[in-house]
Parts: structure tokens; sequence; C-alpha cells
């Protein structure tokens, strides 16, 4: 699976548990870390724990690796490492008080609508 399959990967899965306000941040270029990062946030700690299994179980299911998983017993960011794509899943306080959007402020952000098409 390349990084864009990947990536489309992540955003349906987070779509289909209802994120809100999913961003995608191009890193090419940015960091060594990934190639994209995606950000979203749930309304509760169980929403985001819900978010995070959807995403770790499509991810595996077409042959993925999750490298890395953190945050999910506290439920308030999650960080799930896939290599190419890092997933922010965020409650909203937490989201807001990092701000991971100004931070990477120099990254091109990508349309969720073009990557699920």
């Amino acid at each position: 699976m390349n990084n864009q399959e990947l990536l489309k990967v992540v955003v349906k899965a987070c779509d289909d548990k209802q994120a809100e306000d999913i961003v995608v941040l191009n890193m090419q270029g940015l960091s060594l870390i990934a190639d994209y990062f995606l950000v979203c946030n749930g309304n509760s700690n169980k929403q985001i724990q819900a978010i995070a299994r959807e995403v770790k179980e499509k991810v595996e299911e077409l042959g993925g690796e999750v490298k890395r998983m953190e945050g999910y017993d506290e439920g308030k960011w999650v960080l799930i490492d896939l290599g190419d794509v890092v997933a922010h899943i965020f409650n909203r306080d937490e989201r807001s008080y990092y701000n991971l959007e100004r931070l990477w402020g120099d990254a091109p952000s990508i349309s969720v609508a073009n990557v699920l098409s």
C-alpha cells in the first residue's frame, strides 16, 4: 500500500466514525517523521478510542502496519504511527492546547474531499 492509499484509508476510517474537523497536512520536505499528518477530534474519550480502533483495524485489514499507538487508554490524544502517515486524534481541549496545525503552519493542507475521491 503506497502512502496515498494509506492516507485514504485513514481519512475514511476517521470520517466513518464521525471524527470532526479532519485536517491533512502534507509534511513532505518538512519532516523526516512522516509524509502526512492527519489531525482530527472526537467529542468524548469513547469516540476518540473508537476512531483510533477503526483506523488500526482498517489499516491492518489491508495489510498495513501500525508501528505504534500511544494514548489510547486515556483517550485524550491518540497518536497512531503508520510510517508515512501519522494520525493525531484529539479531544477538543487537547487539540486546541497543542494546536499542531499552527505548529506545522508551513505544511500545506490537503482537501479531505480530494483524499476521499
